[in-house]
């Protein structure tokens, strides 16, 4: 099955027990809609509470097919533990950028009042400021490129936890291979860490099981207290959203076409970037599990 996507594949490299680098969908920052990052403000990163650290180094990242005549390539500087250069852009079969593309820019800004030139530097400098692809909020009206961003980024902390300098090359837009992937994080937040594992058979997702357990391995959508404080305040609760992304993965068959769930923003885009790293896992055959060391921030 071809994925398709508007700008880049949402495609992650997958490894086995290696740190990956994402907060989980556990955090209670829930809130009705996605908003860009502020590019006038400094953005202090919070302070980390658990998650593996950075190893100094460069990462980097390349998409391998072209989509809409661009590919992603992506290089991450690590240095004293910390990212201090985030190089995210799209380029052409030439070599240029899509920043530097005109038409490009004209068009798309008209349709959704941001191009490449304003969301690509946007999204670098969160990055920086953050430290955590987490925390890299979604640019409004450049939503399917934050995402491939946060899931690519978050594969570069990945290999810095790692120390992995090797190149990471992503077959964005491959066929799924049947079989069943799973996905566990290891670090718990707000009592909770997500568990995940979808199958693939006949080249299409026909399962999805995101959940998020307790240290008893008790379901948050069993939480009577969690959901009654959050549908209070939000509309919705674990029981409700998390039912809902689930059954959208299998109807849409692109984590990236799956809808943010009004009320449930942080946990969908959470669930998105997992969903990715399992189809990723799909795209090449990989079952073998994937345990993510994710960061954990302070309160």
């Amino acid at each position: 099955m071809k994925m398709k996507k508007i700008v880049s594949g949402f495609a992650v490299v997958a490894f086995s027990t290696i740190a990956l680098a994402a907060c989980g969908g556990n955090n209670d920052k829930e809130s009705a809609s996605s908003s860009s990052a502020s590019s006038s403000e400094a953005v202090k990163p919070a302070e980390k509470e658990a998650g593996g650290d950075l190893k100094d180094g460069t990462y980097k990242l390349e998409e391998k097919n072209y989509n809409n005549g661009y590919r992603v390539v992506f290089d991450m500087t690590v240095k004293d533990g910390k990212i201090t250069k985030s190089n995210y852009d799209y380029l052409n079969e030439d070599g240029k950028s899509k920043q530097k593309d005109a038409e490009y820019e004209k068009n798309m800004k008209e349709k959704t009042k941001t191009g490449p030139k304003e969301y690509i530097p946007e999204l670098n400098k969160s990055l920086e400021q953050t430290q955590n692809p987490d925390a890299v909020e979604v640019v409004t009206g450049a939503t399917h490129s934050s995402e491939s961003f946060k899931n690519y980024s978050q594969q570069l902390v990945q290999a810095a936890q790692a120390g992995d300098t090797k190149t990471i090359e992503i077959d964005n837009g491959a066929d799924l291979k049947d079989g069943t992937y799973t996905l566990e994080e290891k670090n718990y937040s707000n009592g909770y860490r997500t568990i995940f594992n979808m199958t693939v058979a006949g080249g299409k997702i026909t399962e999805s099981n995101f959940d998020m357990v307790d240290k008893d391995g008790k379901s948050k959508k069993d939480d009577a207290d969690y959901e009654k404080n959050m549908k209070a305040k939000s509309g919705v609760g674990p029981k409700e959203y998390i039912e809902q992304l689930n059954k959208g993965l299998v109807e849409k068959g692109a984590p990236a076409d799956v809808e943010v769930v009004t009320g449930a923003t942080h946990s969908s885009h959470v669930f998105q970037t997992y969903a990715a790293q399992l189809v990723n896992a799909a795209e090449k055959g990989n079952t073998t599990a994937i345990q993510v060391d994710n960061i954990v921030t302070k309160k």
